[in-house]
Order: structure tokens, then C-alpha cells, then sequence
């Protein structure tokens, strides 16, 4: 029998196809390195120690029952100091909006500031924006960026759309290319957005708001700085609505405690959104969090940790990428800025493999690298660029640094085999 039109017509995630081919040959005995997964291995990258003593101190302490709809006083106080000190943002506790992780918030947002069939302009590659558009049920405007600008929109991107959508969609660093705004092209783009809604409120017209997911903000490397939209234009306030969390930045996936912040009449909708769904975040992970926050030494040491043994696997990929590119092979990588992921090219298509095929599509090269390489990595496509698309996003957060040099003999001797 058929279920809604909603429910039928929602698209199946391209990455749990291919855990299923990768999940077939493993149950034959192979090994496949599969960095296809935004996720960490836990016996590589444990949830800070502190974090899980306070965890296991909330559940003995019997914080079992309903947190507060908006998420807990005393996490959301935390929170506020956190990003005054580390961001130089400054929102009150009643600005924040506590959530079973980013996934809900970034829902609310939608449901918040999107009647029916308004539009939504999101660039791709990006992580669940079409998604999140379907599930509203809302219009959307695409903007597919260019390797050229790392794979982040700009302002003359957006400004020919700008006059007729509801809500921006932006992501920095971005899941999947682990790449950044640089400081000029986000001011370019906040300065776009505060003159379009100067020219709504003279129309009397709903405001366009930015959705800012910044979950990653914490995992930069080298030189790389993380900027916002209201810390480089301050009336961007008024419009920007934040999601973030300490999923990524302390491997917590799985904890679920993420949080929203922005104008306080759009988070106050959100909360009364929230609240009927209950997409909380547990209690006691929430005092968990509360309390870690606040130990800003182990907080500290803790993100030079992640950082330094993330940072070490994406640099030892990009260096393997770019010795094949040097050998004459079609791939190619940019080097990494942020978040566990590495953006790289496998320019394969028209090849012959070594038994007579041709690899016609990306799904025939995102096959043939499983299947002779044992290396797994996610298409742009599953990210919502077009399908003839060459680039794909390796995730880090599995690999183990013994690994990697296997990984790429296997890779090398899967490309010599191409005609």
C-alpha cells in the first residue's frame, strides 16, 4: 500500500546505497577502507574524557526526566559564555535553543521562517538542504558552485536570486568539501543580504533570513579562520539565525546536544516548533554539557587533540592525491581548511577498465574505486550538484594513519589499470 505523496516521493540517501554495496563485498571478506561516513570512529576519536564522566555523573544523579522545551537554564548559560568568549558573540541564554543535535534546529528553521511554497537559495554541494526544502514543502532555488572558489558561493552568485527567495541556506566550513568563506566573500554576501531587506522593509515585505550552520566552525587548520555573518556586519543580527552543536568538534555524534541562536522571536517559533515534535536533547546529557563547557582547559586541550590528529590523516590524503596527480593521473585534491573532510577529483569517466569496461557515469567510477581500489568516498551528486559532477568528498573521521598508505598503493594500482 502507499503511503503520503510527502513520504513517497522523499529521495533514499545516496551514502546508504553505497554503505550497501560496501556492506555486500565486506560480508564476501573484503577489506574496504570507507571514508564515506561525516562521522568518527570512536576507538580512533573517543568523546572527551571529562565529557563522559559528566555524562555518567547526570544519569547517577537521576537527570532522567524532560528537560526544558528550550533545552536546560544551565546549558543554554553555558553556551551563551562559550561563544562570547570563543566568538565574540554576544546572546543571552533566552537567544538560544537547545535540540537532539543540528538536524532538528536546522528543520525548525525551515518551519519557522518558510510559509508553503516559499523559496529556499542553498549553493551545492551541500549536506540534506534539498531534503529539508522537500519536507517543507517549500521552492528552491540552486546554486552550484565552482571548484575555482573551493566549492563556496559568492555574492554575484546569489544577488540575481536574492529578490525572490525567503531564506538563505549557508554552511561554513562546508559539509562536504571541508572548505571556508574567506572573509571578503561572506562580507560580500551579509552586505547583499542586509541591502535586500532594507529594500523589503521600505515594501513592507517579510524579511530574508540567512540559516548559518556552522557546525564545524571549531576544526580549522593552519591559517584558516572561521568567520560569521554578524560578527563581520552587525545589523546581520536582526536576520541570521546560527546552528551549531558539539557533535563535530567533540566527536559526539551520537550525544546529541546541538543548539540554535539569533533574533529572539525566531527562536522563541522554533522553541514552540521543537516542543511539539520533542526533539530534545537528553537531560543528562545536557547537565553533561553544561558542565564540560566550563572547563576551559580540557576543552582546550581537547580541541588541539582532534585537531592536530585530524588535520595529520587530511594532509597525508592530500599529499597521496597530490603524488598521483603528479604521476600523471587524472585526480586531483584542494588542500584542506576545515571539518574532517578532503574534496578531491577523479576525472575517470570514458576510461576502459582492465577487463573491457566503461566507466560511463560517476556511479560507474564511484563503483569501479569500491570495487578495485576497496576505497569508498561520496559522489558531489549525493550533495545535490549535477550528476556528471567528478568531485567527491573523503571523510577522515574513520581512517586510521597505518591505513593510509595502503589506501593509496591499492588507489595507484586501480588507476594504472584504466585506459
Amino acid at each position: 500500500m502507499k503511503t503520503s505523496k510527502l513520504a513517497e516521493g522523499l529521495k533514499g540517501s545516496e551514502i546508504i546505497k553505497i554503505a550497501g554495496e560496501v556492506n555486500a563485498l565486506k560480508a564476501q571478506g573484503e577489506v574496504i577502507y570507507n571514508q564515506t561516513i561525516g562521522d568518527f570512529d570512536a576507538s580512533i576519536f573517543p568523546i572527551p574524557e571529562e565529557l563522559n564522566t559528566e555524562i555518567v555523573k547526570a544519569y547517577n544523579n537521576n537527570e532522567t526526566n524532560y528537560p526544558a522545551a528550550n533545552g536546560m537554564e544551565s546549558l543554554r548559560a553555558s553556551v551563551s559564555k562559550y561563544l562570547s568568549k570563543n566568538l565574540g558573540l554576544e546572546y543571552s541564554k533566552d537567544d538560544i535553543l537547545i535540540s537532539g543535535g543540528a538536524r532538528p534546529l536546522i528543520y525548525a528553521v525551515y518551519q519557522t521562517i518558510l510559509d508553503i511554497n516559499d523559496t529556499v537559495l542553498y549553493p551545492v554541494p551541500s549536506w540534506n538542504n534539498d531534503a529539508y526544502t522537500y519536507l517543507s514543502r517549500n521552492n528552491a532555488v540552486i546554486v552550484e558552485t565552482k571548484a575555482e572558489n573551493k566549492f563556496m558561493p559568492t555574492a554575484s552568485d546569489l544577488e540575481p536570486h536574492i529578490q525572490d527567495v525567503n531564506l538563505i541556506a549557508l554552511c561554513s566550513p562546508l559539509n562536504p568539501t571541508g572548505t571556508t568563506f574567506t572573509k571578503e566573500a561572506l562580507q560580500d554576501i551579509s552586505e547583499l543580504v542586509l541591502l535586500e531587506n532594507k529594500r523589503r522593509e521600505r515594501e513592507n515585505m517579510k524579511p530574508l533570513y540567512l540559516l548559518y550552520d556552522q557546525i564545524y566552525w571549531q576544526l580549522t587548520y593552519g591559517d584558516t579562520v572561521h568567520y560569521n555573518p554578524v560578527e563581520l556586519v552587525p545589523d546581520m543580527r536582526e536576520y541570521t539565525i546560527f546552528v551549531d552543536g558539539i557533535s563535530k568538534a567533540f566527536a559526539a555524534t551520537g550525544v546529541r546536544v546541538g543548539w540554535a541562536f539569533g533574533p529572539n522571536h525566531v527562536i522563541s517559533k522554533m522553541k514552540a516548533m521543537l516542543s511539539h515534535i520533542g526533539a530534545w536533547a537528553p537531560k543528562a546529557e545536557q547537565m553533561a554539557t553544561a558542565a564540560y563547557l566550563q572547563q576551559e582547559k580540557s576543552v582546550s586541550n581537547y580541541l588541539e587533540h582532534i585537531k592536530s590528529e585530524l588535520n595529520e590523516r587530511l594532509v597525508a590524503f592530500y599529499k597521496g592525491f597530490n603524488d598521483l596527480e603528479s604521476k600523471g593521473f587524472a585526480v586531483k585534491a584542494i588542500e584542506p581548511q576545515a571539518a574532517l573532510y578532503l574534496t578531491v577529483q577523479f576525472d575517470l569517466v570514458g576510461m576502459t577498465t582492465a577487463n573491457g569496461n566503461m566507466l560511463n557515469s560517476i556511479q560507474d567510477v564511484t563503483s569501479y574505486l569500491i570495487q578495485e581500489a576497496k576505497l569508498a568516498i561520496v559522489p558531489f551528486y549525493a550533495f545535490g550538484t549535477s550528476t556528471d559532477s567528478n568531485w567527491f568528498r573523503l571523510s577522515v573521521g574513520t581512517a586510521k594513519k597505518e591505513d593510509i598508505e595502503t589506501i593509496f598503493s591499492l588507489l595507484e594500482n586501480a588507476l594504472k589499470q584504466l585506459k
